[in-house]
């Protein structure tokens, strides 16, 4: 996938990719049509950001899930 390019499509694959590394129990409550194209480098440094850890804490999953929620469209 080529995240060089603010799409809306990119934006669905990112948020997906986290959910899913994050094994979030209750990801239904963040989708990628939550959030816009304006927010997409703010989205694109969460995804990279998570990408590269190994493993997270408690701590680090809701700091995480907090950023996305504060990110999405109101």
């Amino acid at each position: 996938m080529n995240l060089t390019t603010a799409s809306q499509e990119n934006i669905e694959f990112m948020i997906e990719a986290v959910k899913r590394k994050l094994q979030l129990v209750n990801s239904g409550l963040i989708q990628g049509d939550d959030y816009t194209v304006d927010q997409y480098e703010d989205i694109k440094d969460l995804y990279e950001m998570v990408m590269k850890m190994p493993g997270f804490s408690v701590r680090d999953m809701e700091s995480i899930v907090s950023e996305l929620g504060s990110l999405k469209k109101k």
